[in-house]
């Protein structure tokens, strides 16, 4: 599709990362022992501005860890929602019926994931984001697998009570994504996201998560990309994660990058493999609530 003048096909800032990721779905998605399937991923490529060919660095470096941690994250959600996810009681009566994508850039799993029947995804961020998605979806006469609600606001400010006003019950359990969100918050932005998160998750809520350290090999491939990307970066929570869900209730199970890439036949690149130097580690979690939300504000 040629992007029209007027239409939705330049986004900046946190934004645009979001297209870096979808051009990282769309190859994933052309591959033939893929992990998941993304057609909306071109779409969006399409109708924007992102460079035709991003650097050969990028792709190297976050091809394989994107396509993991999104199987991944795609399992933790669907398992929430069918009452399955580790820790809970299986069953229907455990089953989250409500799914909160925080920072969905071009996230398009209401649309690609066979979700249960009664399932409501509200798709969070900012107002020319859900612009940008809106316009090409709807262009392409997309039809949602579930009850999809956008709520535009930014995760700096009182996104939880326009989150609520949209139709979230917070008395109900939830299934949270937090996908390459958390190392482009300092770490009290992170601290008072998971507070929020918290604030709002009855027990029998999951979280699904992924956060990575950053090292020189990641930061050699973001700048090759653009120079914002670099200093996007502000490095998430300060704790390990493990222990940074722990202490605010949750009960977490981490895995580590590598093992993940390799139970799925995948390598891990060099900038996450423990034996290269100047590489970090990436963690990929789960966590269920174990706290009522009382103990944490719901609040901005």
């Amino acid at each position: 599709m040629t992007h029209r003048p007027g239409g939705p096909g330049h986004l900046s800032g946190i934004g645009a990362t979001a297209l870096g990721v979808a051009v990282l779905r769309a190859l994933e998605s052309r591959r033939p022992d893929r992990l998941f399937d993304d057609p909306y991923a071109q779409l969006f490529l399409d109708a924007s501005t992102w460079p035709a060919g991003p650097a050969e660095s990028f792709l190297r470096t976050m091809s394989e860890q994107v396509a993991v941690r999104t199987r991944f994250l795609d399992d933790a959600l669907l398992a929430a929602t069918r009452g399955e996810h580790a820790g809970g009681r299986p069953g229907p009566e455990a089953a989250c019926d409500q799914v909160v994508l925080l920072g969905c850039g071009m996230d398009a799993r209401a649309y690609r994931l066979s979700w249960p029947a009664g399932t409501t995804v509200y798709e969070l961020d900012l107002p020319d984001v859900l612009a940008f998605k809106g316009a090409v979806l709807a262009e392409h006469g997309a039809t949602p697998a579930c009850r999809r609600v956008e709520v535009a606001a930014d995760l700096r400010e009182d996104w939880p009570r326009a989150l609520t006003e949209a139709g979230f019950g917070p008395s109900r359990p939830a299934a949270w994504l937090a996908e390459g969100l958390l190392y482009a918050l300092p770490p009290a932005a992170a601290d008072l996201l998971l507070d929020r998160v918290t604030g709002l998750s009855a027990p029998g809520s999951v979280l699904a998560v992924e956060h990575m350290e950053d090292s020189p090999l990641l930061r050699s491939a973001r700048a090759d990309v653009s120079r914002e990307l670099v200093d996007m970066w502000q490095g998430g929570p300060a704790e390990p994660l493990g222990e940074w869900l722990t202490k605010r209730g949750w009960i977490a199970t981490v895995r580590d990058l590598t093992e993940v890439l390799a139970e799925h036949g995948r390598t891990a690149p060099p900038a996450f493999d423990p034996a290269h130097p100047g590489s970090g580690r990436g963690r990929l979690a789960t966590a269920l609530v174990r706290v009522t939300s009382q103990s944490f504000s719901r609040g901005a």
